[in-house]
């Protein structure tokens, strides 16, 4: 339908006043500002002007008479346009969209009746006498579904042509794009975590802010990237941690009115602190992942080797004593090494870190049931004790006496002489003294070194803790005989499986025994005699416990007393008697390839060669009993003891009556008792009626120097009375010997002798014996064959014994499962009973 003619008609709006150019005033500030904003200016230059002008025209040098005359023009053109637009057919609103001026009007397109004829088609030009084409509404929505349905045919052949067109290439080339973006990524995140840290490196304070940013970065989800920012962060804490300990300031301190130079050091300790603290809360989180726990263990303790002395100090000692007895090698190395460090870098912390290492690792023992890593207690090895203490201390408090005297006699004398205006000097003396007070109290609280009673208290602490600790290791492994029959399944074959902290104990005890309260010596001794014995709580020998400890952790016990006994010597009065007799029964329960031979030389140099007196039962029990032990093991074992031999011949000389042939020594007085060789003590073995027959094979032994010293030992007598004690102890012997035992080879004389007489005898035995190979006709391949297959059963065995434990540790606890649940059944069934009664 056409519009209406009496339509109202809208005048433009009116012109802005002109302005002259002469009289536009521009000021600077407007210049400076439109050309430091050049480009925001350029979206002017980019108007449409001609669109403008059609509806806002301005013509120059027109008076306003003019100008109406103009305007009513300008609407009778518009008027005859829409009257020409009314002539035409409006097309229908559905089929076509409407057009919007700049006015806000809607104006629908039209068409003249000849363009409309000429666009329809012959038959609808025939049957359209007036030449309106007009489409019914369901003709239109019938019209409408027809093309929507083409369009979405239309979509699908498109999505499958795209679906074929897709070749591997191109999922290739998505992956690398995608490869490329990660890498992109990881490049300019790794460059701003070294801008920043270059920033905080160069000047903290301004800076300090950027240890959030680095803290976020750090927890990318990237696990390379997370790497970096933790131990990028931990090279900026060990650069820009101060020397003091931070102390926030309390309310009434903030309240106070400071400097702008305090209050920015606030913020930055603020800031820095807080960081900290949620590095380390981060540090403490990816602790518990496999992934991260090497590095975040690494951080912690570099930070604690670095800076102890700095807050949050328990946090991070928590986590390295948990980890202190890891089965992970490295962390467990690192935790141990910190550890070290801190007991022997004391000035770094003034000793305060060493006392709640030594307190919590005490704990953590306990909270274990003294199951732990022997790492984990080894590391009190590494602590020492000033000893000089007590004498620094009384001099110090005598010291202290002396200057409060003369103190008190300065204001004596100075009392009576006092003038009227001597109070405000009274005063001032005071307020310098307090000053004085309170500047040495800072000063000692910012130095780490500690006053002399300080430092003596936190040592009897550390002492404490540490003595606590061993002795209960002790009780533990006496208590070991009580056992359940999982745990002797489980322990290895004589090793200290229910008491792997048994060992470091003991070298512990060896080193700290001057140390130990006189007290607990008592009680020490009790339990070193009851372990070397193999006896448990009840005091009773027992071969189940005789299992548990080792010949080498017995006789370590015997070492551990024989040091207490000698660091004490005046103060304890103690039979080491039964100590003599555990050794005499040990030495025959000794295996090379178990037990240490270390140990044992040890043992003999410190209970035989260094032990000043000796019964002559005693001694010529052991040097029977030597001799035997020189004859059943190695080159480096039987060295040892041959030392020790020679020289309790050499300490008591009535004992070479061994030496001799005749029965009893021939030379000595009395009643000799008949010898016993399997008694457990050697008091009554009898020995000065044996002779030591085991020299003679001795002195043919395959190695040189083992014969060689038994010759030298046979070929001493009773006459001799000269005493030259050998300067070569047992340990040094065992040491040079077993370093030898690689790179020795023995004579092969004895050998083509033997070959000889056996050829000329005609014997048929001579055929078996071979002369033993040269090292160049060995071949190497074969060898390392033999020995890979060997060591591959040994590790099979092992395994197959470890599942075999594993196999019947958890068909125990499903017994005890099925227990449970038949306990839980009848308890069910006897309430259920109770109610049916009650009911």
């Amino acid at each position: 339908m056409g519009r209406k003619k009496s339509e109202k008609i809208i005048l433009p709006p009116e012109l802005p006043p002109e302005i002259p150019d002469d009289e536009v005033e521009v000021s600077d500030e407007d210049l400076q500002f439109v050309q430091h904003n050049r480009q925001y200016a350029l979206g002017f230059s980019r108007l449409d002007t001609q669109s403008i002008t059609k509806h806002v025209t301005r013509v120059a040098d027109a008076k306003e008479d003019a100008l109406e005359a103009l305007y009513e023009k300008r609407l009778k053109k518009k008027a005859l346009q829409k009257e020409k637009e009314e002539s035409g057919v409006q097309i229908d609103p559905v089929d076509a969209l409407p057009v919007k001026t700049l006015d806000g009007k809607l104006y629908y397109r039209t068409l003249t009746k000849t363009s409309t004829l000429s666009e329809l088609g012959d038959e609808e030009a025939g049957s359209t006498d007036r030449g309106i084409v007009r489409l019914t509404k369901p003709e239109r929505r019938a019209k409408l579904k027809k093309q929507r349905k083409e369009a979405k045919k239309l979509g699908k052949e498109l999505e499958k042509v795209e679906e074929v067109q897709q070749t591997p290439q191109a999922a290739v080339l998505a992956e690398v794009k995608e490869d490329l973006t990660a890498e992109e990524a990881f490049e300019s995140k790794k460059q701003k975590l070294a801008e920043l840290g270059m920033a905080l490196l160069s000047n903290p304070e301004p800076n300090i802010k950027s240890l959030k940013e680095m803290l976020q970065i750090s927890k990318d989800n990237d696990h390379a990237i997370a790497k970096l920012g933790v131990l990028s962060m931990l090279a900026v804490f060990k650069d820009i941690i101060p020397g003091y300990r931070i102390r926030l300031p309390t309310e009434k301190e903030l309240e106070m009115k400071v400097s702008k130079d305090v209050k920015k050091m606030r913020f930055y300790e603020s800031t820095l602190l807080s960081a900290y603290k949620a590095y380390l809360q981060w540090l403490i989180m990816l602790e518990k992942k496999p992934s991260f726990q090497h590095v975040a263990v690494r951080c912690i303790c570099t930070l604690l080797d670095a800076v102890p002395h700095f807050n949050f100090q328990e946090s991070l000692l928590g986590v390295i004593v948990r980890n202190i007895g890891s089965s992970d090698d490295v962390i467990r190395k690192l935790c141990c090494a910190t550890a070290k460090s801190l007991f022997t870098n004391e000035g770094k912390h003034g000793g305060e870190a060493t006392v709640l290492t030594v307190r919590m690792i005490a704990d953590h023992v306990k909270a274990h049931n003294c199951q732990l890593h022997p790492d984990s207690i080894e590391v009190f090895l590494s602590l020492s004790f000033d000893e000089d203490l007590r004498r620094q201390e009384k001099a110090a408090k005598e010291d202290n006496r002396v200057k409060n005297k003369k103190n008190k006699k300065r204001k004596n004398l100075e009392e009576p002489s006092q003038m009227p205006g001597s109070d405000k000097k009274k005063s001032r003396k005071e307020l310098m003294t307090k000053m004085r007070e309170e500047v040495a109290a800072d000063y000692k609280a910012a130095s780490f070194t500690p006053d002399v009673t300080e430092r003596r208290v936190m040592q009897t602490q550390t002492l404490s803790a540490v003595f606590e600790t061993y002795f209960r290791i002790l009780k533990h492994t006496m208590q070991s005989t009580s056992a359940s029959q999982e745990e002797i399944a489980n322990s290895d074959s004589g090793a200290s499986g229910s008491h792997p902290l048994l060992s470091p104990c003991l070298k512990g005890l060896g080193k700290f025994s001057h140390l130990i309260d006189l007290d607990f010596m008592g009680d020490l001794m009790i339990y070193l005699r009851k372990l070397a014995s193999g006896s448990g709580n009840s005091g009773n020998c027992s071969q189940k416990n005789s299992k548990y400890l080792t010949v080498s952790e017995r006789l370590q016990c015997c070492i551990i007393a024989f040091r207490v006994m000698r660091s004490n010597l005046d103060a304890l009065n103690v039979d080491l008697h039964e100590f003599f007799v555990q050794l005499y029964n040990i030495m025959l329960e000794y295996s090379p390839g178990r037990d240490r031979g270390e140990v044992l030389a040890e043992a003999l140099k410190l209970m035989l060669c260094e032990d000043r007196q000796h019964d002559m039962q005693k001694a010529a029990g052991f040097v029977k009993r030597l001799a035997t032990f020189s004859l059943c093991f190695g080159s480096a074992e039987s060295m040892a003891a041959l030392v020790t031999l020679k020289h309790l011949l050499q300490k008591n000389i009535k004992c070479r009556n061994l030496l001799e042939n005749d029965a009893g020594g021939g030379s000595v007085s009395g009643i000799i008792a008949k010898f016993q060789p399997y008694a457990s003590d050697p008091n009554l073995s009898g020995a000065l009626a044996s002779v030591l027959w085991e020299l003679n094979l001795l002195s043919k032994h395959y190695h040189p120097t083992v014969s060689t010293m038994a010759s030298n030992i046979s070929s001493m007598s009773s006459a001799q009375n000269q005493v030259h004690l050998s300067i070569v102890s047992p340990q040094q012997a065992f040491m040079d010997l077993s370093l030898e035992r690689e790179s020795f080879k023995p004579h092969n004389e004895s050998m083509k002798l033997n070959n000889k007489r056996k050829k000329g005898s005609g014997s048929s035995k001579s055929a078996s014996i071979e002369p033993i190979p040269d090292a160049s006709s060995i071949d190497e391949d074969e060898v390392r064959k033999k020995l890979s297959t060997h060591f591959n059963l040994l590790r099979d065995i092992k395994e197959n014994e470890r599942l075999r434990s594993e196999l019947d540790r958890t068909t125990l606890y499903l017994q005890l499962y099925e227990q449970h649940k038949k306990q839980k059944k009848k308890g069910k069934a006897k309430t259920k009973r109770s109610k049916v009664l009650t009911a």
